[in-house]
C-alpha cells in the first residue's frame, strides 16, 4: 500500500516581486510540505479552481488539508465587513468551500488550520467574530515574536483527539485576529484558550480536525507540532 496523498489547497498571490519576475503564483507556505513529508504522506498542492472541480481534485487525495491566509469572506456567514476584515480572495473561499462538500460526500479526512479552522465553522453555518482584539486580552497575533515560539496556554476537551497529540494543556503560537463565534451544531469545541477564544474543532460523525494555530510554523521546533501532522496522516 502507497503512502497516503494529502491534498493541501493552495493559495494565490498575483504579484510575487521581484525574485519571480512579478508573476501570480500558486503556493503553499513550506511547512505543510515538509511537515507532511515527515510525517510519511505525499502532500499535492490543489489549486484554487472552479468550485466544479473539486470533485476530481478530492477523488485524487486520501486527505484534504486547508491551510492559512486571507479572512473569509464575512458574505458567507451573513455579516458585513467590520473595518479589521481583509479583503481576502472569494474564488479561495468559494472554491475550499466545494473542496469541504466534496471531502465529506468522499469521506476523506480534513484537516484544517486557522483560516481553514473558521472556513470549516462557516461550511457548516457558524459565524465568525471579525475582530478579537477588542474583547481578548491575550495576544492572538504575535508578531513579531517568532512564529515557532508558543505564546499562549490552551486546554484540550477530554478523550478528544486533540487531547490524544497534546495532551490536556499545553502552549501554543497565534497568528489570528479572528475566531470562531457561534460554533455550528455538527462541530464540537475541543480546545480554548483561556480568555474563552476556541482553539480546535472536531466532527461528531467525521474524521475532521482544526485548530487555530499554526503547527505548519512549528513542526520542525516542537514535537507536538510534528506530532499532530503525523496524527493527520497515519490516523484522522
Amino acid at each position: 500500500m502507497g503512502k497516503p496523498i494529502i491534498g493541501i489547497a493552495a493559495n494565490e498571490v498575483q504579484d510575487a516581486g521581484d525574485v519571480l519576475h512579478h508573476l501570480p503564483i500558486a503556493y503553499t507556505p513550506l511547512g505543510y510540505v515538509r511537515a507532511i513529508q515527515q510525517a510519511g504522506g505525499l502532500p499535492l498542492l490543489v489549486p484554487i479552481s472552479e468550485p466544479a472541480a473539486a470533485k476530481d481534485y478530492v477523488s485524487q487525495i486520501d486527505k484534504l488539508v486547508l491551510a492559512g491566509g486571507q479572512d473569509v469572506s464575512p458574505k458567507f456567514y451573513g455579516q458585513e465587513a467590520h473595518q479589521a476584515t481583509g479583503s481576502g480572495l472569494l474564488a479561495r473561499d468559494e472554491f475550499e468551500l466545494a473542496l469541504i462538500d466534496e471531502a465529506l460526500l468522499q469521506k476523506k479526512p480534513i484537516f484544517a488550520v486557522c483560516r481553514g479552522m473558521q472556513l470549516v465553522n462557516v461550511a457548516f453555518g457558524g459565524t465568525l467574530q471579525q475582530d478579537i482584539s477588542t474583547f481578548s486580552e491575550i495576544i492572538h497575533m504575535q508578531a513579531p515574536i517568532p512564529k515557532e515560539v508558543p505564546t499562549h496556554a490552551i486546554a484540550t476537551a477530554e478523550k478528544s483527539m486533540l487531547a490524544r497529540v497534546y495532551g490536556q494543556k499545553t502552549k501554543v503560537n497565534s497568528f489570528h485576529h479572528q475566531a470562531v463565534d457561534r460554533l455550528a451544531r455538527p462541530l464540537q469545541k475541543t480546545a480554548w484558550s483561556p480568555d474563552g477564544i476556541i482553539e480546535g474543532i472536531e466532527h461528531v460523525g467525521q474524521r475532521l480536525l482544526a485548530v487555530q494555530w499554526h503547527p505548519d510554523f512549528a513542526y520542525d521546533a516542537l514535537l507536538q507540532e510534528q506530532a499532530v501532522f503525523k496524527y493527520v496522516v497515519d490516523v484522522l
